[in-house]
């Protein structure tokens, strides 16, 4: 595969959610194929010649993760959908960003009109289904490309696609599922579907595959792609990604019992992709676990600033960040001192704290703490994360789950099901990582309550606190206007009006109408 033959693959497909970020991290991706995906970009193919040999699937495959990769990182989509919903950032001087963070997804701001958006996702989509159709082709037409080859590619696809799905899900709940390529330009207007038969198909498709995916890719004398397993750690979609994901989908729905057999097989097998738990250092440090290949990040999508991927947008920095790691007066978006106070009630707390001794906050996750707007400064991978310079360049990671996560994840589900000893054994797995009290279930402090203080604490900025929220209100029940949000479908989000003009048959979000 050449890189303008993948050029012009990737823009057919994405072309129609007319986002300039997207063609600008596709173009950067595509012009470091020789880097990342060891593609010789000096030969050229026409579109006669895809799928005849092995560096059309390599570049296909590799496509898709660009473009899931662009897609959330696209208008900061990740942080907005995730993270600044009725969330804990403020805004400091953006309006379009307030309206994000008071649910106000109705107003009148292209990032809005852009963020309803989900073309983009059907780009990913699209591409995982046009490689599952073709891919077998090289399989004939290259001696090069094994069988097992073909099998471990197509397993990463759909697996893709899968996430994909679940993530739409929990955007936009019922969405349309499309699990056939609409590559000539034959795509015809479909309605949604129902977002349970939508997470079924997800949650069949990574048991599918979790069979043929490997722990590392690459092993011993089978180089993948010519390439060793530390090149491919912490980038692609592993067996235990799988079983994470698939714990997410089970969270997702309320079924616990399987949320804790799916976790169980992460905690299990997380060795096996040497994965393990991080400390505050690698947590916080500018070249730790958010930048590099880190094989921590059970999922996640990284920007390699080697491979010339580092940018602005798509970097939660680009929101956080200020004087003095950055040239800006003030971060777009910080935590009040009054909620950081709050949520990091104890003062040994290693994430953010009053160290007795010299009486100075700790600045791993807040800097500048005495400031008028505090500094988020967990996540600061500025340029490659060692190089100096202070220009607004990053490359840190989208990393949607790593072992603390799955933990934290796996302790709400023992709890839901009332095993609270074992849920607390995985509460204070992480607590005593960050230096906190081990809690007891004699403390008087409810469990529940607990395990999602943990997470919100412990998974800040990463993406989780408006899908902690729904989860915990659905376990709870006590907060009504939450509740009342819930049960009308307001925790969705509208359908882009452009969308619902070029396909008659979607329907908006009743709550939005």
């Amino acid at each position: 595969m050449t890189t303008n033959y993948m050029f012009n693959k990737l823009k057919k497909s994405i072309v129609p959610a007319k986002s300039t970020f997207l063609l600008f991290c596709l173009c950067g991706i595509l012009s470091s194929c020789s880097d990342y995906l060891d593609v010789d970009s000096t030969n050229v193919a026409s579109e006669e010649t895809q799928w005849n040999d092995i560096t059309d699937a390599r570049s296909s495959l590799m496509g898709i993760y660009s473009l899931l990769r662009s897609a959330l990182a696209d208008q900061n989509s990740y942080w907005m959908y995730g993270e600044l919903r009725m969330g804990d950032f403020k805004s400091s001087n953006r309006i379009d960003l307030k309206a994000v963070i008071n649910n106000d997804l109705n107003g009148a701001y292209p990032l809005l009109e852009d963020l309803a958006d989900w073309r983009r996702f059907y780009a990913v989509i699209n591409a995982a289904s046009v490689f599952i159709e073709n891919a077998p082709k090289v399989l004939e037409a290259d001696p090069r490309y094994s069988e097992s080859n073909l099998n471990l590619d197509i397993a990463q696809a759909r697996a893709l696609r899968a996430f994909t799905y679940f993530y739409m899900v929990r955007i936009w709940g019922d969405v349309p599922l499309i699990i056939n390529s609409y590559d000539n330009g034959s795509f015809e207007g479909k309605p949604r579907t129902d977002k349970g038969a939508v997470l079924a198909f997800a949650k069949s498709e990574l048991i599918a595959v979790a069979e043929d995916l490997p722990y590392l890719y690459g092993v011993g004398n089978q180089n993948y792609y010519d390439q060793s397993s530390a090149y491919w750690e912490g980038m692609l979609f592993n067996k235990v990604s799988a079983y994470a994901v698939l714990a997410h989908i089970a969270a997702w729905n309320q079924n616990y019992l399987d949320a804790v057999y799916y976790s169980q097989l992460v905690m299990a097998n997380a060795s096996e992709i040497n994965a393990s738990y991080s400390s505050i250092s690698d947590l916080t440090a500018t070249n730790g676990i958010f930048a590099n290949r880190d094989p921590s990040r059970i999922v996640g999508f990284g920007f390699l600033y080697q491979g010339d991927e580092a940018s602005r947008e798509g970097h939660f920095e680009d929101l956080t960040l200020a004087e003095p790691f950055i040239a800006r007066e003030s971060p777009e978006v910080y935590v009040p001192k009054d909620s950081i106070l709050f949520i990091f009630d104890y003062p040994y707390d290693l994430r953010f704290g009053l160290d007795t001794i010299s009486e100075v906050y700790r600045s791993n996750y807040f800097t500048n703490f005495n400031s008028t707007l505090p500094i988020f400064s967990k996540i600061k991978v500025i340029r490659d994360g060692v190089s100096e310079g202070n220009y607004n360049i990053f490359s840190s990671a989208i990393t949607f789950t790593r072992l603390e996560e799955i933990s934290l994840l796996r302790a709400e589900a023992l709890a839901a099901l009332g095993r609270e000893s074992d849920a607390v054994l995985y509460l204070n797995e992480v607590r005593t990582q960050r230096g906190l009290p081990l809690f007891r279930i004699d403390s008087g402090r409810d469990l529940i309550d607990e395990i999602f203080m943990e997470r919100r604490r412990e998974l800040m900025g990463e993406g989780w606190r408006f899908y902690d929220a729904v989860r915990y209100q659905r376990l709870k029940r006590n907060d009504e206007g939450f509740l009342e949000l819930i049960n009308s479908e307001g925790i969705y989000w509208p359908v882009a009006q452009r969308v619902i003009s070029n396909n008659p048959l979607i329907t908006q979000n009743p709550y939005w109408q």
